[in-house]
């Protein structure tokens, strides 16, 4: 019996999210990188595959993401008008850091300053 394996679109779909984030991930985190992305366990043409089973170390590899801005620095204006209407919607610092990752994860094609002013654009 064949070995099954998730491609990118089958590994996005495990982890809900967009195959574009997958692809960027991989991009933005080769091998050699602080944080590379968990390597394929085949390749197909050039098309990796990863066993069902990674899902879980893909899931760690995310976790362990720093949030966007790490490493310190004055907040572009757009975070910072960000995370003062966050805080008038009772989010700490943190979590409206983590709620800013997860949607930069979701929408990794767009920048930081885009998701701010979108998310201030619902909210208001």
């Amino acid at each position: 019996m064949p070995e099954h394996y998730l491609g990118v679109v089958g590994l996005a779909e495990a982890l809900g999210v967009s195959r574009h984030a997958v692809h960027k991930w991989r991009t933005r985190h080769p091998s050699g990188s602080d944080h590379p992305f968990p390597e394929p366990d085949v390749e197909v043409d050039g098309a990796p595959g990863w066993l069902p089973g990674r899902v879980a170390d893909v899931v760690r590899w995310r976790d362990g993401l720093p949030g966007r801005g790490a490493g310190g620095g004055r907040p572009t204006l757009a975070l910072q008008e960000y995370l003062k209407e966050a805080a008038a919607r009772g989010f700490d610092r943190d979590e409206a850091l983590r709620a800013l990752a997860t949607f930069a994860a979701e929408f990794p094609e767009m920048t930081e300053q885009e998701l701010c002013a979108w998310i201030v654009g619902k909210w208001r």
